[in-house]
């Protein structure tokens, strides 16, 4: 078991917890802001809303003539395991019917707390007693996953709570403002449609007899009932050799209270890969990823990104550990020890491409920016941002991996040979951006031969990829710009026609300010299709917050709702 008991966990550091949440200086998923008294005053009214509320204007319409079918199905983070945040099948939505005439919110299902988590999308799911339906899977940080008709408003289908006769871990056991104001379930869940399982990561607190202990531990849902599966729930732990913080007798354990699960989970060959960064940047931590079997819930394999070091968090603001067609892992790293230089076995401010075999997580290859100590010692962490392997390209570089962090610059590299580390420069990969972005809080999306970018307060860029790299400036950016952490876009299209870029302004979370949802002509971000800003409504904004567009539908996740948008009826 990996629970500790408060007197037994690990202690931060004393500056640290003399701070006061107020005035704390807080890492926002590796993005440093000062924690706002009215950021934990807008969780506390997190369960505020206590009934389904449609826009009786615009009732949910019955405009679809073909049914949904799995090809609409959105079951992980950002669509793939390549995390591209493509929708290619989408008929429904067109830049001619995305407007404000015909287009706009339907209806908004309350949720018992913030939505972290992007939703999930699933057609056809057959409910014992409730007939046949398309469903929206969303996961709370009260340790809460709702099923909800993906069509229409409405009670859930079902909810299940996995507090297991505990709760969620309020913030100030960290003396941490970056989740607020609990932890439970932070990082996307994985859908496996061929067994009918939900896999998620929940965080949970017990006290008893005057004594809190804390516990990750991952479940097996099953996604017609919401009933945990046989061989679930169990605790995440693990070890690994080494001397780095907080090792007992040259073993490394992962402590399931320093420990974020911040990233999305991956499913890949039957193998679930869930990645760790940290709360804030307090205590001995280390970047993670645990390998467990998705049939049996063992663990197959623990890697540790600083094993013989300290920090080296992934946290990629929310995206999931991106699998190549061979198998291979792909995670961006946070500030901390780099010996990789020197053969030894710290990857901080790093690609890392990892390998599965056996019972052994190892990396195979890797790519740490030429100035890593300089990165290091400013916190400008490259893992702040996610990774997007780029569909293949014809050319001299057909396998391309593209990732960019807080120093604004967006690093263009071959999945085939990183490049490892060079201290006289980048020259061993592809390319380096510099000077089009701000500091990186969002994951790039792609689409015929595009990625779209959403650096913090900047307008949302588009950049055309070859073989040879990226353009060196952007083909078209937005009017707007998305306010502080940015935006993690998504996209709609049918094929290389109709396409459409989502993206979501979620810059008034401190305020409790309603998300603001954007769209624009994928072919020219200029033109601007349709939002929401001037309505101000829906529930109130979470940073970091992905859209998930299925089926002729768009929802996202508030700090205490599902919102639904589509076509209008009229």
């Amino acid at each position: 078991m990996n629970s500790l008991t408060q007197t037994q966990r690990r202690r931060f550091p004393a500056a640290g917890l003399a701070l006061g949440l107020a005035a704390l200086a807080i890492l926002t998923a590796c993005g440093k802001r000062t924690a706002a008294s009215n950021e934990d005053g807008a969780g506390s009214s997190s369960s505020a809303a206590t009934l389904t509320v449609p826009d009786k204007n615009h009732p949910s319409p019955a405009y679809r003539s073909v049914p949904a079918t799995a090809d609409d199905d959105v079951l992980t983070y950002h669509n793939d395991l390549a995390r591209t945040g493509l929708d290619p099948g989408e008929t429904i939505l067109t830049p001619a019917n995305v407007n404000a005439a015909s287009f706009g919110r339907l209806f908004s299902d309350p949720v018992d707390g913030f939505v972290y988590a992007q939703p999930l999308y699933m057609s056809g799911v057959s409910i014992p007693g409730k007939g046949t339906h398309n469903v929206v899977y969303v996961a709370t940080e009260n340790d809460t996953v709702y099923a909800l008709d993906a069509d229409r408003a409405g009670p859930p289908l079902w909810r299940a709570s996995l507090l297991e006769g505990g709760s969620a871990v309020p913030s100030t056991a960290f003396a941490c403002g970056q989740i607020v104001p609990r932890v439970g379930i932070t990082g996307t869940p994985v859908i496996d449609r061929a067994t009918g399982t939900l896999y998620v990561v929940a965080m949970i607190e017990h006290t008893a007899s005057g004594h809190t202990t804390y516990a990750q531990r991952l479940h097996a849902l099953n996604i017609a009932t919401g009933a945990e599966k046989p061989g679930g729930p169990v605790t995440i732990a693990g070890s690994v050799p080494g001397k780095g913080a907080g090792n007992n007798g040259g073993k490394l354990a992962f402590d399931g209270f320093l420990h974020l699960n911040r990233p999305g989970l991956a499913l890949a060959n039957g193998v679930i890969y869930i990645a760790f960064g940290s709360h804030c940047d307090l205590g001995d931590y280390h970047g993670w990823v645990m390998a467990y079997g998705a049939g049996d819930l063992r663990l197959r394999a623990a890697f540790s990104t600083t094993p013989n070091g300290s920090q080296g968090a992934i946290w990629e603001t929310g995206d999931a550990p991106a699998v190549d067609a061979k198998g291979n892992v792909y995670v961006l790293t946070g500030n901390g020890t780099f010996s990789a230089a020197s053969r030894g076995a710290d990857y901080s401010d790093s690609f890392l491409k990892l390998a599965l075999s056996g019972n052994t997580l190892r990396a195979i290859d890797f790519f740490t920016p030429y100035d890593e100590k300089g990165l290091d010692e400013q916190d400008l962490d490259i893992g702040s941002g996610g990774a997007l392997l780029v569909p293949d390209q014809t050319g001299q570089h057909a396998h391309l991996v593209v990732g960019a962090g807080k120093n604004g610059v967006i690093y263009v590299v071959d999945r085939d040979h990183l490049g490892r580390y060079n201290a006289n420069g980048d020259a061993q990969i592809v390319q380096a951006v510099r000077g089009q972005i701000s500091p990186n809080f969002s994951t790039p999306a792609y689409w015929n031969g595009h990625i779209y970018i959403g650096s913090a307060s900047q307008p949302l860029k588009a950049f055309a990829v070859t073989g040879k790299g990226l353009s060196a400036a952007p083909v078209s950016q937005s009017p707007d710009s998305f306010d502080y952490p940015g935006t993690t876009p998504a996209v709609s299209s049918n094929g290389n026609k109709n396409a459409i870029v989502w993206g979501l302004d979620t810059g008034g979370y401190v305020a409790g300010s309603p998300t603001i949802l954007r769209a624009y002509d994928a072919t020219d971000l200029a033109h601007e299709l349709y939002t929401n800003a001037h309505t101000g409504r829906g529930g109130p904004g979470v940073k970091f917050a992905t859209p998930t567009v299925a089926h002729g539908m768009v929802y996202y996740g508030t700090q205490n709702s599902l919102e639904v948008y589509g076509l209008l009826r009229h």
